[in-house]
């Protein structure tokens, strides 16, 4: 477990914030540095066929060791981290044989990650934890899944007796920013189906997730001097506060949980001549999630109709982006491979936990790019933010699912013979 512990915290203290301001790809020049250290590590554990292109995706080669057709089966994780919260200088701490009590991240700053608040700590008395000082995110999302897909790699090459087919690897820049399936080349990666290890607590199994997109709504007013402004000042703030308050009540993240979709207001930035909304609008059905979408528009109607004469033209434009679809459409006509992850984890006496992604990741993207791709448990916990922590034993666990997913289809395909 120490080598998987090592290997993780060479990956975290690499800084590789991506940025979606940016217009580049990777959108951070940073994420170069860890994606050339992961090209040469490859290289040395034995992969064959690692390249990088440029714009820093990675693909690599485990050739198959039996005699026989396998289905070609592909891994895949993100190696930048949410620009949420800051990710330069994580100082990982590790905390062995949790007691389950609090633990102070950073005693200066009061700084405390308690099982009374995060109560999935409890989970894991006794085993060893991986945090951060309080003071960044630790990195987990999503190096905690290229930690395993490299260690599972390592482990088959070294282990030949254990027969598999071909399998493809692939890490990826950008995803924190949705866009890490955009340049991603399918048609080169060559596998029939792939897994992303991007999920949280062990057993996690998705492979259906939010429709997405997101909004950016400009309001427009009118600055008059405050003692002459009856009749004649229009204060853009207010009337994007008009247009929050016109979204239904009890859908937003905080208030919803597993199929149940929402609006989340994100940014508001303004004066009394223009005000910027930004917003997320997520729904697991197609047909809620673009009524969501039509209710945007159907306010913005109503308040430039109200203020038409006054203004002489919209107060309110909107621009909605779809940014990612449900990927259950793709991957039901191929359940099988759902089915051979959930017994890898039962043949491991992992639980499976199947369930809806409130969100999405690469998987989703590229199944509509035709490489279907569910996700699975990479362990870490309270994403993007300094609270976040990763049992050192979740990791090991998911490089064994890794490693039984392989060999459960190289079998299955022997029993056909």
């Amino acid at each position: 477990m120490q080598h998987i512990i090592d290997r993780f915290i060479s990956y975290v203290i690499i800084d590789t914030e991506s940025d979606p301001n940016s217009e580049t790809t990777p959108s951070t020049q940073k994420q170069w540095v860890l994606a050339n250290k992961l090209v040469e590590e490859l290289k040395t554990i034995g992969m064959q066929d690692v390249t990088i292109d440029d714009k820093s995706y990675i693909m690599a080669t485990l050739p198959s060791n039996v005699d026989y057709e396998v289905p070609t089966i592909g891994f895949i994780s993100h190696f930048d981290t949410s620009p949420d919260f800051c990710g330069a200088n994580v100082k990982p701490q590790i905390i062995t044989d949790y007691d389950g009590k609090d633990i102070v991240l950073n005693v200066a700053k009061n700084i405390i990650l308690s099982p009374n608040y995060f109560k999935d700590l409890l989970q894991y008395k006794g085993q060893t934890l991986i945090t951060t000082d309080g003071t960044t995110l630790l990195g987990a999302d999503d190096k905690a899944g290229i930690t395993e897909i490299v260690t599972a790699m390592e482990l088959l090459i070294n282990t030949p007796e254990i027969k598999h087919g071909k399998i493809r690897v692939g890490f990826t820049p950008d995803e924190e920013i949705g866009r890490g399936a955009h340049h991603f080349d399918v048609e080169k990666f060559g596998a029939d189906y792939a897994y992303t290890m991007d999920g949280s607590q062990v057993g996690e199994l998705e492979y259906e997730n939010f429709n997405a997109a997101g909004a950016k709504i400009t309001f427009k007013g009118k600055s008059v001097h405050p003692g002459y402004a009856k009749g004649k000042m229009i204060n853009s703030m207010l009337i994007a506060n008009d247009f929050i308050n016109e979204l239904p009540s009890g859908e937003t993240p905080e208030e919803t949980k597993g199929y149940e979709g929402f609006f989340h207001v994100h940014h508001l930035t303004g004066s009394i001549e223009e005000t910027v909304l930004e917003l997320i609008i997520r729904d697991h059905n197609k047909k809620k999630f673009e009524k969501r979408k039509e209710l945007i528009e159907k306010i913005a109607r109503k308040i430039n109709k109200k203020f038409a004469k006054q203004f002489g033209e919209d107060i309110v434009v909107t621009e909605i982006k779809d940014q990612y679809y449900n990927m259950k459409e793709k991957v039901l006509p191929v359940k099988h491979i759902v089915d051979i992850a959930e017994k890898a984890m039962k043949e491991l006496d992992i639980k499976p936990l199947i369930k809806p992604i409130r969100g999405g990741t690469d998987g989703s993207q590229l199944s509509y790019k035709g490489l279907p791709c569910p996700n699975i448990f990479a362990g870490g916990h309270n994403f993007h933010g300094k609270y976040e922590y990763v049992p050192a034993e979740s990791m090991e666990k998911a490089v064994k699912v890794i490693v039984k997913i392989a060999e459960l289809t190289a079998l299955q395909e022997s029993a056909k013979k």
